[in-house]
C-alpha cells in the first residue's frame, strides 16, 4: 500500500476532476464509503480514475468490480502481462493519463523497457517476444498465441473491456497526465520513476470480495469469461448497473442509436475530424443532440470531448456521470467481443500461463 503521505497527496487530485464534483473521503458514506475502503484496500490508494464516478454510487461499485476483478486480484495471469494489457490499450485509444499510470505500475513491476515502449507507440522494440505478441493483440494487431490457457486469456480480456472503459471516462473528466502541472517537464520522468516506486503493486488479494458490492445480475456474463466463474460474476453485476443508469440518464433514441453505431464500428479511431458525427445526430431531435454528441464521442472518439460537448449535461453530476458511463461500456464491450472473437496464432512461444 502507498504510504500515508503519498495517498494523502492523491486523494487530493480528487480536485483536478473536472465537470463534477467526488465525493471526498470524510463525507463518503453508505456504498460510496464501502467502495473507497476497498479501493485504498486492494488497489492502494484512491485512484481520481474511479472516485470521479462516485456522484453515482452503484457505477462507482460497478467501475470497481471491472477494474478490481480484473486487473487487481489474484489470478492465472501474472499483474505484470496485465499491466501490459491496461496500458497498450490506453495507447491504442490516446488516453496518455492512462498510459502514465500503468506505465509507472509496469516499470515497477521490473517492465521499464516494455513501458517506455508503450508509451512511446515502438512495440517492436520490446526485448520479451511474448511480450509484444501481448501488445500486439491488446492493439487489436494479432491474436493471443495458441498455448495461452483459457482462464489467463479471459484475464487479459477482462483487463482489456475495463480499461476500454477508462479510458474513455478519464478522456473526458481528467486532465492528460496524473503529476501536477506544476511538475516542470525536466523533472517529469524523475517524478514518475519516485510515485511507480511508492505505488508498486503488492501481493495481489483474493478474488471475488468485491461482488457483494452490487446485487447478482440476472443475466450471465459476457462469452469470454468461463461460466459461473469470478470474471463472469462481476462484470454482469458491472453491466447491470451502468445498464440501468443509463436507462435513468441516456433518452431512448439516444441509446438506439450509440448501439447501432458502436455494432457497426470496427473499433478504429474515426480521425480529429469530427465530421463523421453530425449526420448521425441529425436523425436525433434537436432537444436530445447535446446528450447525443456527448455519448457519441464518448464512445467513439472520447479524446474529441471538450467542455462545449459537457455544457449541456451539466446540470446533474450524476446524470452526468451516468450518460459518460453507459456510452463508455457500450465502447467497451463491443472492443472485448472484438478481442475475444481473434482466432489464436499457432506458432507462439509459449511462457504464458
Amino acid at each position: 500500500m502507498a504510504p500515508g503521505l503519498v495517498r494523502f497527496a492523491l486523494r487530493r487530485t480528487l480536485r483536478d476532476v473536472k465537470y463534477v464534483e467526488a465525493v471526498r473521503p470524510r463525507r463518503a458514506r453508505g456504498l460510496v464509503r464501502d467502495v473507497y475502503r476497498q479501493v485504498e484496500r486492494d488497489f492502494g490508494m484512491l485512484a481520481p480514475p474511479v472516485a470521479l464516478h462516485s456522484p453515482a454510487p452503484e457505477v462507482l461499485a460497478a467501475v470497481w468490480l471491472m477494474l478490481r476483478e480484473s486487473l487487481v486480484a489474484a489470478g492465472a495471469a501474472s499483474r505484470a502481462d496485465k499491466e501490459v494489457v491496461a496500458a497498450t490499450v490506453s495507447a491504442a485509444n490516446s488516453c496518455p493519463y492512462c498510459v502514465e499510470v500503468h506505465g509507472m505500475a509496469l516499470a515497477s513491476l521490473g517492465e521499464p523497457a516494455a513501458a517506455a515502449a508503450i508509451e512511446a507507440g515502438d512495440a517492436g522494440a520490446i526485448p520479451d517476444r511474448d511480450t509484444r505478441a501481448l501488445v500486439a493483440w491488446a492493439m487489436g494487431d494479432g491474436p493471443l498465441p495458441a498455448d495461452v490457457p483459457a482462464g489467463t486469456a479471459a484475464e487479459f480480456t477482462a483487463v482489456a473491456v475495463a480499461f476500454h472503459y477508462l479510458n474513455r471516462v478519464v478522456s473526458v473528466f481528467l486532465d492528460q497526465s496524473p503529476l501536477p502541472e506544476a511538475v516542470p517537464p525536466a523533472a517529469r520522468e524523475k517524478a514518475k520513476a519516485v510515485l511507480g516506486y511508492f505505488l508498486k503493486p503488492g501481493a495481489p488479494p483474493p478474488a471475488g470480495t468485491s461482488l457483494p458490492l452490487l446485487p447478482a445480475a440476472a443475466t450471465d456474463g459476457p462469452g469470454w469469461a468461463p461460466p459461473g466463474g469470478t470474471l463472469a460474476d462481476a462484470f454482469a453485476r458491472a453491466a447491470a448497473a451502468i445498464e440501468a443508469a443509463g436507462e435513468r440518464s441516456v433518452p431512448p433514441r439516444v441509446r438506439e442509436l450509440v448501439r447501432r453505431e458502436v455494432k457497426a464500428w470496427d473499433g478504429n479511431p474515426p480521425g480529429l475530424s469530427r465530421a463523421w458525427a453530425e449526420p448521425v445526430l441529425a436523425e436525433l431531435p434537436e432537444g436530445e443532440r447535446a446528450a447525443g454528441r456527448l455519448a457519441l464521442l464518448t464512445a467513439k472518439a472520447p479524446y474529441q470531448v471538450g467542455p462545449a460537448d459537457v455544457g449541456p449535461e451539466r446540470t446533474d453530476d450524476r446524470g452526468l456521470v451516468e450518460l459518460v458511463s453507459w456510452a463508455a461500456l457500450t465502447a467497451a464491450v463491443a472492443a472485448g467481443e472484438r478481442l475475444s472473437l481473434r482466432p489464436r496464432r499457432e506458432d507462439s512461444p509459449g511462457r504464458r500461463g
